[in-house]
């Protein structure tokens, strides 16, 4: 019987594989050729599909043989349950605004502000000149490059009012992105077992950062508007804690930008209390409506440490950051954040530096505000069509998500599976929440990829909250 058909050799060849032994050696080509009475060409293909399936594998020179099957040992990892006891600060799983996702889906989830949305050709150019010069194979000061350090101060001291010292370029320190700045400034200014008054919401990643260094975490209620300073009072009063973190420009997830009058507030209790405001002023450069104006910048009496961080506006390849502390307190932090990371990248720096003092970063800065406001009027105008469960208490002023609360009767991890099952990811707002959840939430970001989606998006979140409350 005549057989061409290589699909036809393949299926007979697997039925005789499975009777025979690991290792038996299958018919020569030539024999394979007379029994199935088909070409060589023909013999040979089935071969290789057979050997690409892991069925069988060629020898040169031997043969053609069944593969060996391998049964995988399952390996035994108790001992190291004994050894590493039970850890002393249990660390909550990373943020799922850091997933990765295929190209193919509506990515709300991210923290992170699209590709179209950075100085791409700033960050390529100044790559390129830092690479040609003495940054790429020398080592910077311990405190970062001098030129960094007086940018960082610079910023701050722009916005300082009338009577208020500006920070001298000393009193900056370069970090290895904010993540580092947070756990060094919790460490070297709260330390272990102590605790630490947050927002709440708050940034997850500061959660995290407290979770690692071991800071006991005490929530202070905040939404939109800040956090509510007699509350704050009260709960320095009630722990004894000597520091307060929190994002008074564009909290992550709030949105909330703090008032005048309720900076103001929060700085006389803080200076009240003898203790530390931890700024984070990661969304400065995201000003929509409004800019950014650093609490920082109203304290020279060394009771607001400053963290701002560049990643997010330059890129997410230039993980470089600047804390500005002034006193004993900056040097615990430069001591600090020299055992965690000695120093930070020349490169890196190098290229922080070219792009922020380039004429054109402004440009760029007025342009990235233009394209904020528009892509987070459409998402906004998206929920209000078609999501008219979801409650936006404010838009944001700046800063890169939308906080939305869902009815409390809101299944949400139902919520964020059936999304994502159609195609959209978003961030469940649990994550931002030091303690219980007080409500059901969603953090979405507008600045994401595809914002021409968004009305797609918003009606596939109505469909799978229509059919979850």
């Amino acid at each position: 019987m005549s057989i061409d058909s290589s699909s036809r050799i393949v299926a007979e060849l697997r039925e005789w594989v499975a009777g025979a032994a690991p290792g038996a050696r299958l018919p020569s080509t030539r024999e394979l050729v007379a029994r199935f009475g088909a070409s060589p060409v023909t013999v040979q293909k089935a071969l290789r599909a057979l050997t690409s399936q892991g069925v069988v594998e060629s020898r040169p020179g031997v043969g053609t043989f069944v593969s060996a099957v391998r049964v995988a040992r399952p390996n035994d990892y108790g001992w190291q349950t004994a050894a590493l006891g039970s850890p002393d600060h249990p660390v909550p799983p990373l943020s799922s605004a850091l997933r990765t996702t295929p190209n193919d889906v509506l990515a709300l989830h991210s923290g992170y502000p699209d590709r179209e949305l950075l100085p791409e050709r700033l960050v390529r150019a100044a790559f390129t000149r830092a690479a040609r010069g003495d940054a790429a194979v020398s080592r910077p000061p311990a405190a970062g490059l001098p030129e960094l350090q007086a940018w960082f101060a610079a910023e701050l001291g722009a916005a300082a009012p009338v009577g208020v010292a500006p920070p001298a370029p000393s009193d900056a320190i370069v970090l290895p992105g904010s993540q580092i700045g947070l756990g060094t400034a919790f460490r070297a200014l709260v330390g272990a077992g102590r605790p630490l008054l947050v927002e709440s919401p708050t940034y997850w990643g500061a959660i995290l950062a407290a979770a690692q260094v071991g800071v006991r975490l005490v929530p202070v209620p905040s939404g939109v508007r800040g956090p509510d300073p007699e509350a704050l009072a009260r709960a320095f009063e009630r722990t004894g804690a000597n520091a307060f973190y929190a994002q008074p420009n564009y909290a992550n997830p709030t949105g909330a930008q703090w008032s005048p009058a309720l900076a103001d507030q929060v700085l006389d209790v803080v200076r009240a209390h003898g203790a530390f405001l931890v700024e984070d002023d990661w969304a400065h450069d995201f000003g929509i409506t409004t800019d950014a104006v650093p609490l920082a910048a109203r304290d020279d009496g060394g009771h607001v440490v400053y963290l701002r961080s560049l990643t997010k506006s330059v890129s997410p390849a230039v993980r470089v950051a600047g804390i500005v502390a002034r006193g004993p307190a900056r040097e615990r932090i430069l001591a600090d954040a020299q055992a965690v990371s000695i120093y930070v990248s020349g490169l890196l720096q190098s290229v922080a530096l070219d792009v922020v003092t380039d004429p054109a970063w402004r440009t760029h800065l007025r342009g990235l505000r233009k394209h904020l406001t528009a892509r987070r009027d459409l998402l906004v105008d998206a929920l209000r069509d078609h999501v008219p469960e979801a409650h936006l208490e404010a838009v944001p002023p700046g800063g890169l998500n939308l906080w939305v609360r869902l009815p409390d009767t809101t299944d949400l991890a139902a919520v964020v599976h059936a999304c994502e099952a159609s195609g959209v990811v978003v961030a469940p707002g649990d994550e931002w929440f030091p303690a219980e959840p007080t409500g059901r939430y969603l953090r979405l970001n507008y600045a994401g990829p595809n914002p021409g989606a968004f009305p797609r998006a918003a009606q596939v979140i109505g469909g799978a909250l229509e059919r979850r409350t």
